[in-house]
């Protein structure tokens, strides 16, 4: 499977979020900046900019874009793509399933599935045969090869999320994660 690049980002991008600290760097001079997001959301004395960076959304967007590139990157040190491995860790779970169902499941679409499957299956990750309870169907099954490979993704996936926390004392981390899971279930 072909391994993901990542593009360079650009140091001190006026796009970046202004740090806790309280300070900015922009061309190598310091300015000031508010020290923290308020949680009634921002100030409005703020300029355009700033108001933006520190919004909740805002803040969860670029964290959430670094934790995906991430896992990205220690993925594709596994040699899969962020939905490659998606979709062979739901057929391991779920299978053998049959490919509409997994796609319903994934919400993926028809004709990606089958790329990425086609992927799969030439990689020797996974096998697709007639489904026995409807033969019209394929059902997608995971080899020995796919599931060594979702076990050695999940655990490069567990060091880049460790690695997106690591800023925080175990405490705040956990707590983070209380709170993110909070709004997730709103």
């Amino acid at each position: 499977m072909a391994r993901m690049t990542r593009g360079t980002r650009r140091a001190g991008s006026a796009l970046d979020p202004v740090p806790a600290s309280g300070v900015s760097a922009d061309d190598g001079g310091l300015e000031a900046a508010p020290s923290a997001p308020s949680a009634d959301g921002p100030e409005p004395d703020l300029p355009p900019l700033q108001r933006i960076q520190s919004l909740p959304s805002w803040l969860i967007g670029r964290v959430a874009a670094r934790g995906r590139g991430l896992v990205a990157e220690a993925l594709a040190e596994q040699g899969v793509k962020m939905m490659h491995h998606a979709v062979l860790a739901a057929v391991a779970e779920l299978g053998p399933i049959a490919q509409a169902d997994l796609g319903r499941r994934l919400a993926i679409d028809p004709k990606d599935l089958v790329g990425i499957l086609n992927d799969l299956q030439a990689d020797g990750l996974t096998v697709r045969e007639p489904d026995p309870r409807d033969r019209r169907k394929n059902a997608v099954t995971v080899t020995p090869a796919g599931r060594d490979l979702v076990e050695r993704c999940a655990a490069a996936a567990e060091t880049a999320n460790a690695q997106l926390l690591a800023p925080l004392a175990p405490a705040e981390a956990r707590r983070l994660m209380a709170l993110l899971a909070r709004l997730h279930e709103a």
